[in-house]
């Protein structure tokens, strides 16, 4: 075997070896992240990198588990420097995903999950086509509005800003490969798990579209 078919051969198993990388988008208080958390608890072959943001520390959130809490500088510095794989404008505050900490774990072989809206998952796709993107559904609006006001993070006009946002987060579901709707906690954690394990056809979005109508009607405005 020749030097060519030898380098050859280590790069398709280098790529062979490279983990998948998934997106996971939804409007704020459909439970993302409580997804994201007990799938990460129940699997060793998957990471999830942390995001940079210049909002403030929340007082259960930690820095460097939760987010990088940054300043709008050196955000603004790591973006002019080209270090981000996406990032975006939320709620008046700064968020980015560092492309060394993405290719950091996918060359461990691990699958990664990052949780962003869907302009850092519009950014991603571009870059990374074979990247794999969810779409997490609230079960109603009303369940939406009860969990942004029970997990107590934010004060009412907060809660009503991230409302009048919902409807742009939803309106672009269509953009997503796997739909699924946290109604039961378990059963969507089930399947997010199927998803990532490559066995999640059955969420797909080209047999999701006919199931969900009707939830989606209810969601968004005609």
């Amino acid at each position: 075997m020749n030097k060519q078919h030898r380098a050859e051969n280590r790069a398709e198993k280098k790529t062979e070896n490279r983990g998948q990388l998934f997106v996971i988008s939804a409007p704020s208080g459909a439970g993302k992240t409580s997804l994201v958390r007990a799938l990460m608890e129940r699997s060793n072959t998957t990471g999830v990198a942390i995001s940079h943001t210049t909002r403030a520390m929340r007082p259960e959130e930690a820095d460097g588990i939760n987010y990088h809490f940054v300043s709008v500088d050196d955000f603004t510095a790591m973006a002019d420097r080209g270090e981000f794989l996406e990032s975006a404008t939320v709620f008046e505050h700064l968020y980015g995903t560092s492309s060394s900490a993405v290719n950091l774990i996918l060359r461990q072989g691990k699958h990664l999950i990052l949780e962003i809206d869907w302009q850092g998952a519009a950014q991603v796709r571009q870059k990374l086509p074979s990247t794999q993107s969810i779409f997490i559904f609230p079960p109603s609006l009303d369940a939406l509005r009860d969990r942004l006001e029970n997990r107590a993070q934010d004060d009412v006009e907060t809660v009503d800003k991230r409302m009048s946002a919902v409807f742009e987060e939803l309106s672009h579901w269509q953009e997503f490969d796997y739909l699924i709707v946290n109604d039961q906690f378990d059963t969507a954690l089930a399947q997010l798990q199927s998803v990532v394990a490559g066995q999640g056809s059955d969420h797909h979005i080209s047999k999701q579209m006919k199931a969900l109508g009707p939830l989606i009607d209810g969601l968004l405005p005609q």
